[in-house]
């Protein structure tokens, strides 16, 4: 740390020396990121609210109260009209919480995962092996037993294979709308009759998938069943940061019924407010806000039109690849796009598309590029990635 003062002006030259070393959003090259350009509006929220602390609710009543009408909001699209939940840092804490609350009540109403009992029971969760990795941090810090289903042949989880590992010892089932790697969507209604069947908490993770599919709905895409519409649906993920064009980072957690954020209040006496059952202490008011904000200027319309838009780009990316000679891993369900190249290693085509400029991800299971389509990808970045490929082709022979 310099000992002296540093000017203003010198501060900001050296910031924009560092700033010029990232990449941007608008350049188009960003093709492996969930997250995208957030709105102007947004931003602008965001850094008016900057003071706000939403750990300590009381002294901030006018952020608390556009919290839960961005709740409220969310809530109005996932088929809830009572919501109960948070605007937190993203998808991984959201997963963190419904954990969290889905052991607590075990604990409580099933005796599993009971510390004081005689015996301690190690309580267990269902995931997918397409699951979040946040999956596996909740169960680190909760102690509890990830049990990885498997696959079927369209990357959705496998039903059978989940009712095999369905136990007295399972706390929760967790099915996905919106995989991370390939944007699939679980067979959630069945899952949630699993769940009734089974007198086990049901989590759907639709931290990429919840500001999409609603909306695409809208614009008449045939979508599945996803939200609390299905009677068994305890809590859902969604996160704003993502297609909801909100500034990083805004998570958010929604559940059906006060008694899950309840299970996890824990006491908060020097605090205007009494209990807190969120993951984090202080609490940064402003992305809640800038939900709310982005939420009322966008509207149903403004979402569907954004959701669609970046389906048509999905579409014409899938279809230009497959007369390229690409191989697409399984047809876009949401604004994701997989493919592999029968003659081109995964990873060679991956740092050869990264030493042209783009920003590609490799999927894991299947080992495929990954491409996302969010909204800062125009038909224009479109057609030059595809000359890439092309160009790529040619320096390897292969047509």
């Amino acid at each position: 740390m310099n000992q002296e003062p540093l000017e203003k002006e010198k501060i900001l030259e050296e910031l924009a020396k560092f700033k010029e070393k990232d990449l941007k959003y608008s350049q188009g090259n960003i093709l492996g990121s969930m997250c995208t350009r957030a709105d102007p509006l947004a931003k602008e929220v965001f850094c008016d609210f900057i003071d706000s602390n939403l750990g300590d609710p009381g002294l901030f009543k006018g952020t608390q109260t556009l919290e839960e009408k961005a709740i409220k909001n969310i809530g109005s699209f996932l088929s809830l009209e009572e919501p109960y939940g948070n605007i937190v840092t993203g998808g991984t804490e959201a997963n963190l919480m419904a954990m969290r609350a889905a052991r607590n009540l075990a604990r409580k109403e099933k005796n599993i995962g009971n510390i004081d009992a005689d015996e301690y029971i190690v309580p267990e969760i269902i995931v997918s092996k397409s699951g979040h990795f946040s999956f596996k941090k909740a169960a680190d810090i909760l102690n509890l037993k990830l049990v990885e289903v498997d696959l079927d042949e369209n990357y959705r989880v496998d039903i059978n294979s989940v009712k095999e590992n369905i136990n007295n010892n399972t706390i929760a089932i967790v099915g996905i709308a919106g995989t991370t790697e390939l944007g699939m969507i679980d067979p959630i209604e069945e899952l949630s009759q699993l769940a009734i069947e089974n007198d086990i908490y049901f989590h759907v993770d639709a931290a990429f998938g919840g500001f999409s599919i609603p909306f695409l709905k809208d614009f008449g895409y045939e979508m599945p069943n996803f939200d609390f519409s299905l009677e068994c649906v305890c809590s859902i993920t969604v996160d704003p940061h993502k297609m909801g064009l909100a500034p990083i980072p805004s998570g958010c957690i929604i559940f059906r019924e006060k008694k899950y954020l309840d299970s996890m209040a824990v006491e908060a006496p020097y605090l205007t407010t009494k209990e807190q059952s969120t993951i984090v202490g202080t609490r940064l008011g402003a992305p809640a806000v800038a939900t709310w904000a982005i939420m009322e200027h966008m509207g149903r319309e403004g979402y569907a039109k954004n959701a669609n838009e970046c389906m048509i780009n999905t579409d014409f990316l899938a279809d230009a690849l497959f007369k390229e000679g690409f191989e697409l891993v399984t047809e876009p369900e949401l604004n994701i796009v997989a493919f592999t190249h029968p003659n081109i290693p995964t990873d060679e085509l991956a740092r050869m598309l990264e030493e042209k400029g783009w920003m590609v991800s490799v999927s894991h299971y299947p080992k495929a590029i990954r491409i996302v389509l969010m909204t800062h990808i125009k038909y224009t970045h479109l057609i030059d990635f595809l000359a890439s490929l092309r160009e790529i082709k040619s320096e390897l022979n292969i047509k």
